[in-house]
């Protein structure tokens, strides 16, 4: 059984400088949103392709921040973040991640959960499996839920909703959660990762307006938590 406190990881060599870490991120961010929003301008992608181009990438590469970061840089880039992306929602500074028809928050929820859960874990592993839910997970399951679940779809308080999605998103979850378990060295139970995984599914499916890119991640940190 792992520590509940996993010491961080040391810097890479060129990341010694703490300002030159904050440096680096935000400006790796800030590049996949121009890539997105040139996408988009440039109709290469359709709008909802290019905003889980966004949400897929971006969110990945905050999920594995603490191995590079400490958590209080985290904490940090997450306020900075949820400034921008409110700043960005409301001036229509980026159009691509907010493209979307259906009015939703899940660019706010996420960017609040980015700092939210570090208060829940100190675990890289638990933070990196808790993110990976939403940019991944939830990220795959719009891409097939969008591309081929046209067919079979149902409704969920007025939102429709892909049965091919759903499954996408439990696939990926449960993946997420086994890489979990071979990376931290902390095993899983199959039926644990498989019952964990539905809950994250049927949340994804009731958080309606991108309230799932909060209640997802905060569950399955806390679950994972609770275990270790």
């Amino acid at each position: 059984m792992r520590a509940l406190v996993q010491i961080q990881s040391p810097r890479p060599f060129f990341l010694y400088n703490y300002d030159m870490a904050i440096l680096l991120t935000v400006l790796a961010v800030f590049g996949l949103l121009l890539v997105g929003e040139f996408w988009w301008r440039k109709q290469k992608l359709h709008g909802e392709f290019t905003r889980k181009f966004v949400h897929i990438t971006v969110g990945s590469f905050v999920a594995f921040w603490p191995f590079f970061l400490t958590w209080n840089e985290i904490r940090l880039l997450s306020a900075a973040f949820l400034i921008g992306v409110l700043a960005s929602k409301y001036l229509k500074i980026f159009r691509a991640i907010h493209s979307v028809q259906r009015p939703t928050w899940g660019e706010v929820y996420f960017a609040l959960a980015v700092g939210l859960i570090t208060f829940i874990t100190q675990d890289q592993w638990v933070y990196a499996a808790a993110l990976l839910q939403m940019s991944l997970a939830d990220g795959l399951a719009a891409v097939v839920g969008t591309r081929y679940g046209q067919r079979f779809r149902y409704v969920v308080f007025g939102h429709a909703k892909s049965l091919l999605g759903t499954l996408a998103f439990l696939i990926t979850s449960m993946l997420v959660l086994f890489g979990y378990s071979q990376g931290s060295g902390q095993y899983l139970t199959a039926i644990f990762i498989f019952d964990l995984a539905v809950a994250a599914a049927a949340i994804e499916n009731l958080g309606v307006g991108g309230l799932d890119n909060l209640l997802v991640p905060v569950l399955v940190a806390g679950a994972l938590t609770l275990l270790t």
